[in-house]
This record gives C-alpha cells, sequence and structure tokens, in this order.
C-alpha cells in the first residue's frame, strides 16, 4: 500500500512540474507584448522579446517579470527605447508596476493606461511625451504612484485625476502643465514636485506643506474664500486650532454670504436680460445657422487635445457666411505650401497662415519636396513572400494590397493594380498615376512613398499603419482594442474631412475620391486618420455605384452623376458609423434597419431617439450637446439632392467649432451625461 502512495505522489509531482514547465504567458499578455515590441521598431536592447508569439514569462523576456501566467511588471528604464506605444497597453490587465522611464517615446500619454486597473506604480517621466492629458484615470484608483516629470506635457490636469484615491506619491515637474492644481487639492498625498510649468491660481491649502510648486506663475493677491458650508481645511501638518478664532471667522462668513447673494442676484437679473436679448437678435437655434447669424468672424483653432500637432489645421479663412449651402458657392483657397499642381493661395491669407503658430508647425512638419522612390520588384517579392496569402491586407475594387515587412524592421503596404484597369482606352498611364499622386501631401493623407513598374505590373507603395482601419475598429475589434472615445471620434471626423477639404478646395483641378468609406481610413499608433485610395478615381469610373454599399449617394446610379457632392455625402455616412457604430449596410438587421442612412437619416434631429442610435460602446459617456452638433453635421451630408449638401470646408468648420465648444464645455457636458458606468469604463 505504502509503495501505491509513493508511485501516485510520484506521479502527480511529475505531473505538476510538468505542468509548470509547460505553462504558457497568458494569450493576451503575450500578443500585446508583441505588438508593443513591434511598435518600437523592435529594438536590440530588448533581448528574448519576439515580433510573434514567444513566451514571455517563461523565457524571460527582458524587464518582465510575471505571476503564474500573467504578466505583472514591466521594467524598461534608461534603455534608450523610441516610437509610440499606442493602446497597445490595454490588454495587460495584470501589470501593476510600469517603468518606461528615461527613454525616448514620442507622442501622448496613451489612453490605453486607463484600462491597466491594477497599476500601482506608472512612470514614465524624462521622455518626450506630449500634448494634454486625456481624462482618463477613473479606472486607476490603486495608483499609488504617478511619475509624468521632465517631458513636454501641455494643458490644464484632467478632472479625472480626483479618481486617483490611493496615490501617495505624484511627479509633475518640468512639463508646460497650465491652469490650477485644485483638483490635487482632496486627494492623500504625501509627495508633490509640480515645479517648473506654467500652473497659476493659488496652491490648495491642503497641499502647501507637501508641494514644491516653484517656477510656475502663482497668484500673488489672496485666495478667495472657500465656498459656503466648506469644512475647514485640514492641513497634512496642521497647526493646533486655537478657540478665538471661532467667533471672528463666523462674522467673515456671514458677509461672505451677503455678498455672495447679492451677486447671485445680480448674476440672475443679467443671465435674465441677456436671454431675452438673445431671442429678440437669433431666430434659430441651428448649429450652422447660429454662426451665420454673427458677424463673420474668422475661427481660430483652439489648443486643445483635440487639435494636437499632428491634427493642426491645414488652412484658416473667415467664415463664409453663406445663406444656403449653395454648390455654386465661392471657395476661398487656404494658404498651404503650394506643391506643383495646387492652387496659390491669396497673398492675404498667406499671412494669416505665417501668423499662425499650428499652421507654421505643419508646414515644418511636411515636406512638399519629398517624391515617390522607385522599387524593384526583386525586392517586393522578397518583402511579400512572393505576395503570399498570408501577407494579404485586403482586396478592393482595383487590386489587392500586401504587407511588405524589411530585414531593418520597416513594414510598407504594397498595392497591385489589377492590370486589366490600364487596357481600356483614354486610360491614365501608370507613370501619369504615380506623378499626381506624389503631389498631394496632407498629414490625414497616407502618403505615397513608392511605385514599381515591372514585368507587366504596376505597384503603388504606402506606409503601413499598425492599427489597421476604422472599419476594423467599429465592426471587427475585440474589446481590449476598443473603445474609440467620443472624443477621439470626433478627432478622426475632423481630421478625414481635413483630407477631403484638401482634395476637393485646395488641389487644382479639384479632386473627387470616390472611395470614401471607413475601411479606406487608416489609424496610426495615436489613431490619428490617414485617408488612402485617394488620387485613383479614373479606374473608378465604370464602377462608381458599386464601390461600396451604404456609401453611395443617390445620383450614382450614373458613373457621370458623380461630384465632389457625392464624396460628401460618403464622409456623412462615415460619420454615421462613427455616432452608431453600425456598419453602413447589414443585411443582418431588420429589413427597416438595414440601410444604415435609410434608417438613422429621419431620427437624427430627434434627441430622444437619437440617444437610442448612438454606439453601445461608448457606454454612454457622450456630452449631450455635442452629440446633437455632431448629428447636425452628418444630416446636412447624406441630404438627397446634391446641391444641398455643404462643401467640405464649411463641414470642416463646423467640426472645428464642435471641438472648440466641447473642449470649452467638456466637463460641464459630461458632468451632465449619463455616467452611471463610469466604474467599469
Amino acid at each position: 500500500m505504502y509503495q501505491n502512495l509513493l508511485v501516485g505522489f510520484f506521479i502527480f509531482y511529475l505531473g505538476s512540474f510538468s505542468c509548470h514547465v509547460l505553462s504558457k504567458t497568458d494569450s493576451q499578455d503575450a500578443s500585446a507584448l508583441n505588438v508593443m515590441y513591434t511598435s518600437l521598431h523592435s529594438p536590440s536592447q530588448l533581448s528574448n522579446w519576439k515580433a510573434g508569439g514567444g513566451d514571455p514569462c517563461g523565457e524571460h523576456w527582458k524587464g518582465i517579470t510575471c505571476s503564474g501566467s500573467s504578466v505583472t511588471e514591466i521594467k524598461l528604464s534608461g534603455l534608450g527605447l523610441n516610437g509610440q506605444l499606442g493602446y497597445q497597453l490595454t490588454n495587460l490587465k495584470s501589470v501593476s508596476y510600469l517603468d518606461l522611464s528615461e527613454n525616448q517615446f514620442s507622442g501622448t500619454v496613451p489612453y490605453s493606461i486607463s484600462q491597466m486597473s491594477e497599476l500601482k506604480y506608472l512612470n514614465l517621466g524624462s521622455n518626450q511625451l506630449n500634448g494634454q492629458l486625456s481624462d482618463m484615470f477613473q479606472k486607476n484608483e490603486k495608483l499609488e504612484t504617478l511619475d509624468l516629470s521632465k517631458n513636454q506635457l501641455t494643458g490644464e490636469l484632467p478632472r479625472s485625476f480626483a479618481s486617483l484615491s490611493s496615490l501617495k506619491e505624484l511627479y509633475l515637474q518640468n512639463n508646460q502643465f497650465t491652469g490650477s492644481i485644485n483638483v490635487l487639492g482632496k486627494l492623500p498625498l504625501d509627495e508633490l514636485n509640480v515645479e517648473n510649468n506654467k500652473f497659476s491660481g493659488w496652491v490648495p491649502e491642503e497641499l502647501k506643506d507637501i508641494a514644491k510648486t516653484g517656477g510656475n506663475s502663482w497668484s500673488s493677491s489672496p485666495a478667495p474664500p472657500p465656498p459656503p458650508g466648506t469644512k475647514p481645511v485640514t492641513k497634512r501638518k496642521a497647526s493646533p486650532f486655537r478657540e478665538g478664532d471661532e467667533s471672528s471667522s463666523s462674522k467673515i462668513w456671514q458677509w461672505v454670504i451677503i455678498a455672495i447673494a447679492v451677486l447671485l442676484a445680480l448674476a440672475i437679473i443679467a443671465i435674465v436680460i441677456a436671454l431675452f436679448s438673445r431671442r429678440r437678435s437669433s431666430p434659430s437655434s441651428h448649429f450652422l445657422d447660429e454662426e451665420r447669424a454673427s458677424q463673420r468672424r474668422a475661427f481660430t483653432p483652439l489648443a486643445s487635445q483635440e487639435l494636437t500637432n499632428d491634427m493642426a489645421p491645414e488652412s484658416i479663412k473667415p467664415f463664409k457666411g453663406n445663406k444656403s449651402f449653395d454648390s455654386d458657392a465661392s471657395v476661398d483657397m487656404k494658404p498651404l505650401p503650394t506643391p506643383i499642381g495646387l492652387k496659390d493661395p491669396q497673398s492675404d491669407r498667406a499671412k494669416s497662415l505665417h501668423d499662425n503658430e499650428f499652421a507654421n508647425r505643419l508646414k515644418a512638419k511636411k515636406s512638399t519636396n519629398a517624391q515617390a522612390a522607385p522599387f524593384s520588384m526583386a525586392d517586393l517579392l522578397t518583402a511579400t513572400a512572393n505576395f503570399a496569402t498570408g501577407r494579404l491586407l485586403g482586396e478592393g475594387t482595383i487590386g489587392r494590397v500586401y504587407r511588405a515587412k524589411y530585414p531593418d524592421g520597416k513594414v510598407l503596404a504594397v498595392k497591385k493594380i489589377d492590370s486589366s484597369h490600364f487596357q481600356r482606352a483614354n486610360s491614365e498611364s501608370f507613370s501619369e498615376i504615380v506623378q499626381n499622386i506624389s503631389r498631394i501631401r496632407h498629414t490625414n493623407i497616407a502618403e505615397l512613398v513608392g511605385f514599381c513598374s515591372e514585368q507587366g505590373h504596376n505597384i503603388l507603395i504606402y506606409d503601413y499603419y499598425r492599427n489597421g482601419s476604422l472599419h476594423e475598429f467599429l465592426h471587427m475589434s475585440d474589446d481590449f482594442s476598443k473603445p474609440l472615445t467620443w472624443n477621439t471620434r470626433i478627432r478622426i471626423a475632423l481630421g478625414t474631412a481635413r483630407a477631403v477639404e484638401y482634395l476637393h478646395e485646395v488641389c487644382s483641378p479639384s479632386l473627387e475620391h470616390k472611395n470614401i468609406k471607413s475601411s479606406n481610413i487608416l489609424l496610426d499608433l495615436e489613431l490619428n486618420p490617414h485617408l488612402s485610395d485617394y488620387g485613383l478615381a479614373s479606374f473608378h469610373q465604370r464602377t462608381s455605384q458599386n464601390l461600396g454599399v451604404g456609401y453611395n449617394a443617390p445620383e450614382c446610379t450614373r458613373p457621370s452623376a458623380y461630384t465632389v457632392k457625392s464624396d460628401v455625402y460618403s464622409f456623412g455616412v462615415v460619420m454615421l458609423e462613427l455616432l452608431t457604430g453600425r456598419m453602413p449596410y447589414d443585411s443582418e438587421k431588420p429589413k427597416s434597419e438595414q440601410c444604415l442612412v435609410r434608417w438613422a437619416a429621419p431620427q437624427l434631429h430627434d434627441f430622444d431617439a437619437l440617444a437610442k442610435m448612438v454606439d453601445p460602446a461608448l457606454r454612454g459617456l457622450y456630452p449631450p450637446k455635442s452629440l446633437s452638433r455632431f448629428a447636425d453635421v452628418i444630416a446636412l451630408c447624406v441630404q438627397p439632392e446634391p446641391e444641398f449638401r455643404p462643401p467640405m470646408s464649411e463641414v470642416v468648420e463646423a467640426l472645428v467649432r464642435l471641438v472648440q465648444r466641447s473642449s470649452m464645455n467638456m466637463k460641464d457636458d459630461l458632468a451632465a451625461s449619463r455616467r452611471t458606468e463610469d466604474s467599469d469604463y
């Protein structure tokens, strides 16, 4: 009997040992690290890391610590890494310690960190991160240490910082933050460093004994008293309470309450007068009509997270203030750097561009002299594994797109155009197509980097965007690669609108895209949009009515009827996808809901119906006013009559105003919206 027990124990031990040896890292954790490795350009410093597969826990990947099959710590400080982190961190749900400090990471602080609910330590200090912090910290309640110091971060601190209920140490020094630090007042901080920023206002009493605050623009006047009913402030190192202060402070509060009551009364009277005057002077409250009723003032893009450096305005022009969206309305050309074949900017417009900070940055960033480079067929065959099926990215109406990978880690998208498109009469030559596409330069348009015309093949080569297309994000993504937040959706719409405006109103002659759809809007690591498949309209002449079910305007039954206004309709359908999360045509829906435009258009001005149409993936996290204004723009774009659709320049202006209003009123709008699931978002 003892022998049998011994044998059983030995077998059990061997089984346990073998299970331990063969255990693999959680597949989602491994996949996230694979993508991170690729997005960091496969650096040699990360020993044992792989671009696909592998076992981070079992193979001792550099900087990775695991508990069981889950990755729990990532320590990659001071390795000289560069690139952008993107959204891939979302999948690392068990990581509690993340140190990426002292590297050369660029871009914004990725929103994906908001989903890492187990984080206790996060250090992104001493990098090259820029832009504003998204309002994304609602789920990071376990975070104890946060270091964002020595970057180039801007804007005000997000309100969700108040959700960091476990935060003990916060380091924000040596950035360009603005506004107040009041949101930090109630946190249980032991250490706080906000030195060398652009903060203003007053340091909250609760923080004065622990905060390092030098190098900011604090107010020298006395801080205002707290609102009535506020409990006395208790500092981290409070002095003993003196009884004699109680009666005098009571008298002060009485005067404060009287003063506030008088101010409130005056404010109410002023509001009533203003509303009465506004009703008399403004007969319409329609979103776009409001601006047409204004004094034709030029709009200025707002320096907010919605307009980052990569989303800087391509052009600035005064709002034309047309009384109707007339298809014959004159279009002012924008003051862009002018490649060959583009309309010359007017001199006064050029001056306004020169004075605009965002446009200057963009002009410096985008060179107009770059030309597409010739590629050899031999190199392309090697890079695509002889155009293997496993490298196929997609197939469109004019050819297939493959992924090409080079030994140095560079990845490109290779588009093989079907040779039949060059066999019909009056078709453009391939060299003409390459020449015309090479002239198109815009920060929201996928750039042509090369071409190949050998052995009867005609190939276009573009940058490869690792986040794929908007279609994939909206309709094919799993939970960890979502969500596209409301702000991100507006940003994607605005960037795409700028790209279409450039084709329609800057290029000379004007270019129709003829294939605007979500699968042709590619997203970079920071989810900025890049319109693809442009400059190929001549191939779509005979099939424009069949380019994409649900995207085509009613007039497109005849190819010759296609105009720039047909592009506007297709863009409106893309906006509907962003709003509803639905596909343009879905045969699995009830018949009345299969065609997205036919189902949605009648409900766009009904707010109760509109709220039910919103993509459930947003979980109610959107500002209601912003939603309504977004729907207004969609309704104008998808009108059945082409002449009533606005030109893209007016669509861009409407979206810019929406961004401006959202960035000013986002806090109030979010507070009023349905945020019952904040804790789960």
